[in-house]
């Protein structure tokens, strides 16, 4: 299977890593020159825009930063490239609307199309265990499942064109408030005299137990990988929680939903986002949450 992987950054390069040493014949480009340097470097083949990328390929990834690159893309030369009938998968974090869009574009091309969000971080992709969260027709799922398992260790197929994006917004919006409220959990332990490795015993095994703590717990020391003992160092970017989660209150407000705490969350997040925080991990908003002083 001849795949274009387009978009190399810090996801999608190991995601176009992981189908090289799978075995897959994979051709890739980025608009970052040393992102497909890099891929180079690795033994990977590229090439020299994205229309020469496609031009015979059977399978497009696509992972760019929002859904106006993904529409851009599709109509600047990606679609009209591709031999007929290529399955068009984009893994990008965008609107269900733009996918929705990106899929229709796809279709009217004579093509196939996916919408496939990741979640799992830069460890989760660069070790294959990514979750993967799949909107589109069974046929086109059970074709790209074997390219899935490789990027991945949990696929869902989570339904019709849009449901991928669907469940990630949904996903990440409960991630931020879980992340929060472990935030405000350890400071209010610091302000009250806890030691956060004791907390952390206690609340990674009873009831208060989540990912944002047994996993990512935003304390250094407990947990060693976790990007709070690294600095903080991504994982998941602050800039990219802060961009999910305004898509997460674009569908609260477009369907009416009550969601005060995925509000909040949006709130806070936008408010962390700032140059000094953009880059950092997301679990990194318990600065916010600490007494000043």
């Amino acid at each position: 299977m001849r795949i274009a992987f387009l978009g190399l950054g810090n996801m999608g390069s190991h995601m176009a890593r992981n189908l090289h040493a799978a075995g897959y014949s994979v051709t890739c480009y980025d608009i970052v020159q040393e992102a497909v340097d890099a891929a180079e470097r690795d033994g990977l083949a590229t090439a020299a825009s994205g229309a020469e990328a496609v031009g015979e390929a059977e399978v497009v990834i696509t992972m760019f930063p929002a859904g106006e690159h993904v529409l851009a893309a599709y109509q600047d030369g990606l679609l009209e490239s591709a031999p007929q009938d290529t399955l068009f998968i984009d893994s990008s974090t965008i609107s269900v609307d733009h996918a929705v869009e990106a899929a229709r574009l796809v279709t009217q091309a004579g093509h196939r199309a996916l919408d496939a969000p990741v979640s799992g971080g830069t460890v989760g992709a660069a070790q294959g265990t990514l979750t993967i969260m799949v909107g589109g027709d069974s046929e086109s799922f059970t074709q790209a499942k074997p390219l899935f398992d490789v990027m991945g260790g949990n696929i869902v197929h989570a339904g019709d064109t849009g449901s991928g994006q669907a469940v990630k917004l949904v996903n990440n919006m409960a991630l931020a408030i879980n992340t929060i409220a472990a935030a405000e959990a350890f400071s209010l332990g610091e302000n009250l005299g806890l030691d956060p490795q004791v907390l952390y015993e206690v609340m990674s095994s009873s009831a208060a137990q989540s990912w944002s703590i047994t996993t990512n717990c935003p304390v250094p020391g407990p947990v060693p990988d976790a990007p709070a003992s690294r600095n903080f160092r991504p994982g998941f970017a602050t800039a990219l929680m802060a961009k999910d989660l305004g898509l997460a209150k674009a569908a609260i407000e477009s369907t009416g939903t009550p969601a005060s705490f995925g509000m909040a969350a949006y709130e806070a997040y936008t408010a962390f986002n700032t140059q000094e925080n953009s880059g950092k991990d997301f679990s990194a908003i318990i600065k916010a949450k600490q007494k000043k002083g």
